[in-house]
């Protein structure tokens, strides 16, 4: 197995794909699942879902995939124990009902070729085709977006790094309603998952080998 040490080599777009995760209503939007439950402050998501479609932009341009994770938590498809920790917060109440407003992406929207997965769990790789697609393309690297960074982020970038993957942080393109657990994520990627860089520095990365492209003679 041929490992790629260099950063650079490890997100060429050509076998990268970026991952958006959980950007809906429910999880993003005042009134939706978690300003209900949590009374949390929503403001800081819009300004993330604006640096997610720019490093989305970027990214398809220069030729990575980007993959859309829609959670749907309709208590059928959950477990036992996702139901009581559900119902602790507020019985009756359903995160990200199929079809639902809560269930809408926030501020983001997938394309044509983009790929949407539907996941009934924290990981987006348990009980989905995620891995299987992914590996029908030839991708290495997963770069990570979305919310919550240390709950339905951390547990795809986890499950991508035991799968064999490259993990990718992007730490302002991440957010969640318990800061110091955002926090917690980041470290502990660093420490032993993968890379964490901001957004901004990784699309100059894609940026610059896309003028290099450009700029080569050809054979």
């Amino acid at each position: 197995m041929e490992v790629l040490r260099a950063f650079p080599a490890r997100v060429d777009p050509a076998h990268t794909a970026i991952l958006v995760v959980d950007m809906q209503n429910d999880f993003c939007a005042e009134g939706g699942y978690i300003h209900q439950t949590r009374n949390a402050d929503m403001s800081g998501n819009g300004a993330v879902a604006e640096r997610i479609n720019a490093l989305v932009d970027v990214g398809r341009e220069s030729g990575a995939l980007v993959v859309w994770i829609q959670a749907n938590y309709e208590p059928r498809f959950l477990s036992a124990q996702a139901i009581i920790k559900r119902e602790e917060r507020q019985p009756g109440l359903v995160c990200c009902a199929g079809g639902s407003w809560g269930w809408q992406f926030f501020g983001v929207a997938p394309v044509l070729d983009d790929i949407v997965i539907e996941k009934h769990s924290f990981s987006a790789f348990f009980g989905t085709e995620l891995d299987r697609l992914l590996r029908f393309r030839g991708i290495k690297t997963l770069i990570m977006t979305g919310v919550a960074t240390n709950t339905c982020v951390e547990s795809t970038l986890r499950d991508g790094f035991f799968l064999g993957y490259y993990i990718v942080l992007a730490e302002d393109c991440c957010n969640s309603a318990a800061r110091h657990l955002h926090q917690g994520t980041l470290d502990n990627v660093r420490a032993n998952f993968g890379d964490v860089i901001q957004s901004g520095a990784l699309m100059d990365i894609w940026e610059s080998s896309g003028s290099q492209r450009a700029k080569a003679p050809a054979r």
